[in-house]
């Protein structure tokens, strides 16, 4: 691919190939972002890149729980005290944790803030709190707590907390396939660290392909999947974590228990109708055992997914049609 001028030095430079795609990669969410798609001129590819970079740049700047002035920090800062007014996006995300908390049977739940900040994974030596610690933690968690009202939300205990760190990003995906396609983009592909929304097939064969790393040797391709019109994310434990007294404590944090999780399975891929559905798929099916978290995917309307233990590679019934087999 070539590389266009920018007329406006902020913004990320757009590549462009021989078969009519033009691809934006910037960095966003503490992650790399690529957008690749078809357009039929520079100056639609261009707009199509502004458009996208200026909504993802709102999005991170009103949803990371890390800046003082987002909305998120505003809601949990006023917990207990008073509800917060919505924005229509706001309303959106809000509606569809609602709805994946519904499908998940709880297990998908964006108000475990509290049990994040004592198992504070970013600090140099982390602790394990104790048992006091992770109950008083207990009892902040709930996505039922939550007074979700057409125009404001609130939170009603001081010390609650949401946290879309750990879907917010598929989110995104979804939103910004939703906006390439808006510009009149049918051939699309969206990928923020991992987790990917496809639209139509790339120039050169009928469906997008995508690799699922290969959690032993990081950077390298597992396997791939053939994939179109779907959301793709990869969920994994075997990234973050640290070790004491012999005993591994992953980043993932089972709410119901308040402890990280222990299961034997450490990576978890799911392919949905949506992104944000196949990322909240794949962190869910870690908690638990495998046969939970198989159950789940199984049962969620148009998923099928795969979990991986240090064993083997499991899947759901037809999760095989999306694998591409090598010939050799």
């Amino acid at each position: 691919m070539g590389v266009l001028k920018r007329p406006d030095p902020s913004s990320p430079p757009l590549e462009v190939g021989q078969d009519g795609f033009y691809k934006v990669a910037f960095k966003a969410m503490g992650t790399a972002c690529d957008v690749l798609y078809e357009s039929t001129s520079t100056e639609h590819a261009e707009r199509v890149r502004d458009e996208v970079v200026s909504w993802v740049r709102f999005f991170e700047n009103r949803y990371s729980r890390y800046l003082p002035n987002s909305f998120i920090s505003e809601v949990n800062a006023a917990a207990g005290i008073r509800p917060v007014s919505l924005l229509p996006e706001d309303e959106r995300l809000l509606n569809l944790c609602r709805g994946l908390h519904f499908m998940t049977k709880g297990l998908f739940d964006p108000t475990t803030l509290p049990l994040s900040l004592i198992w504070d994974f970013r600090k140099k030596n982390p602790r394990i709190p104790d048992k006091a610690e992770i109950s008083r933690a207990l009892s902040l968690v709930g996505w039922s707590k939550v007074e979700l009202g057409e125009k404001e939300v609130f939170l009603p205990a001081e010390g609650m907390g949401l946290d879309f760190g750990g879907f917010g990003k598929e989110y995104a995906v979804d939103r910004v396939l939703e906006i390439v396609r808006s510009m009149g983009v049918r051939n699309a592909m969206v990928n923020f660290g991992g987790d990917v929304a496809l639209s139509g097939r790339p120039s050169d064969a009928a469906h997008w392909r995508i690799g699922v790393e290969n959690p032993k040797k990081p950077g390298q391709p597992d396997f791939a999947l053939s994939v179109t019109e779907r959301g793709v994310a990869t969920s994994g434990t075997y990234m973050r974590f640290f070790e004491m007294n012999g005993k591994r404590y992953s980043h993932l944090i089972d709410h119901r228990t308040g402890y990280p999780v222990s299961g034997k399975v450490f990576m978890a891929t799911a392919i949905a109708s949506t992104c944000l559905e196949a990322g909240a798929l794949s962190t869910c099916s870690l908690i638990g055992e495998r046969e939970e978290g198989l159950s789940l995917l199984e049962n969620f309307f148009g998923a099928e997914g795969c979990l991986r233990t240090e064993r083997a590679l499991y899947w759901t019934r037809n999760f095989d049609k999306y694998l591409i087999h090598n010939e050799s």
